[in-house]
């Protein structure tokens, strides 16, 4: 597979230690690129943003103690600077942050730039021809993170397994555990104004480190995150709960006839906070839903598991809108640094175990079948 596999275990600094030191080069690699990007996005110099970073020491300290070691473990093992690390994991509270001028780029009226992309699905036993469940998504990012997206695996009893893919250095963000539990995730838009909150990946990889369903479900009600995501829960069991979560409120849908598929756009109402100046970032994601929920309604009537990997794999290929369709390639109008395009695609079949990842464009790069097994791993009853 044309990608890092980390896998580590231990207590959090040994986790971390092995982690930098395996992704040594994809982590400076990530740096390097947003060093760049943060420059011209953002006119902040890397000491700038290490210097930001460091406001989310303490929040993440007060909730997940053992997750920032584990963050100082993989700065000390990749040979960086610890607030380096931590930047990379608030990356997107750090870019739009307006508190207290915090960052003189962006202020109320600075033109929002478009959360991190994903189609995000699930598909439970009702609508697949195998009986199984499955989730996935295609993770839309910049084309410039490509070579720093790692596959990593996590072992640390007595909490699951975990396997994830993410940008090197980051300690969350899709995913699925030795429970049955999966998580995957996409950027929504809106600033709240609200008092800083923990960063995305902690909050994910919290979710993630759950071995029951309920206490996996009950973490964004738990703690304050500083920015808005959709987070999408699927459990083996065939259920899935979506929450469109925001540092002010959280809502929620289930899926109609097996199948719930989320894109980047407010499915379930618009925030009253943001309601006033609220608009659709990017469109593109209003066609992309109906694409997949059309196109991954033919998994009911598939005849095998291959079957319905094969409809999944083509609905999540498709372009339909292109280059801005459910499989994302790069628009030749954009800047360089303002260029997307889809950066991996996973399917993880939560019956079986088997997790596949697409490194890049499904549409030219196959589903290949990690060398790790799911449910090898401490479990829980879920």
């Amino acid at each position: 597979m044309a990608v890092r596999l980390v896998q580590i275990e231990g207590g959090p600094r040994d986790r971390g230690l092995a982690y930098g030191e395996a992704a040594r080069a994809e982590i400076r690699t990530s740096i390097a690129y947003y060093r760049e990007a943060f420059r011209l996005s953002s006119g902040l110099e890397w000491t700038d943003v290490q210097a930001s970073a460091r406001r989310w020491r303490e929040p993440v300290a007060a909730v997940a103690p053992h997750l920032l070691e584990e963050m100082d473990a993989i700065a000390d093992g990749a040979g960086v600077h610890q607030d380096e690390i931590l930047a990379l994991n608030a990356r997107g509270e750090i870019v739009r942050n307006t508190d207290s001028g915090f960052n003189p780029a962006v202020s109320e009226e600075t033109p929002e730039e478009p959360a991190d992309g994903c189609s995000s699905f699930a598909l439970l036993p009702e609508a697949t021809g195998d009986g199984h469940v499955y989730c996935g998504q295609n993770w839309d990012w910049r084309e410039g993170t490509q070579d720093s997206v790692v596959l990593v695996r996590v072992v640390q009893p007595p909490k699951p397994t975990i396997i994830m893919q993410v940008e090197a250095g980051q300690i969350g963000r899709h995913g699925a555990n030795s429970a049955g539990i999966a998580l995957n995730a996409n950027g929504l838009n809106g600033r709240f104004g609200t008092p800083i909150g923990i960063p995305q990946p902690v909050l994910r990889r919290l979710i993630l480190d759950h071995d029951y369903l309920k206490s996996a479900l009950q973490v964004p009600f738990d703690v304050h995150q500083h920015i808005a995501t959709n987070l999408l829960v699927t459990h083996r069991g065939g259920v899935a709960v979506d929450y469109e979560t925001t540092p002010v409120v959280h809502r929620w849908g289930l899926p109609q006839n097996g199948i719930l598929v989320h894109g980047n756009h407010y499915q379930y109402g618009v925030p009253p906070e943001i309601a006033a100046t609220h608009k659709v970032r990017p469109v593109d994601s209003l066609y992309r839903v109906q694409v997949i929920e059309r196109g991954l309604a033919a998994a009911r009537t598939a005849t095998s598991s291959a079957e319905v990997r094969k409809v999944v794999a083509t609905t999540m290929s498709d372009h339909v809108g292109h280059p801005d369709g459910v499989c994302a390639h790069v628009d030749p109008r954009a800047t360089p640094l303002q260029r997307y395009k889809t950066i991996a695609s996973s399917l993880v079949d939560l019956t079986s175990g088997e997790y596949r990842v697409a490194v890049g464009n499904p549409c030219e790069n196959d589903y290949e079948l990690l060398p790790w097994q799911l449910y090898d791993g401490p479990g829980g009853q879920g």
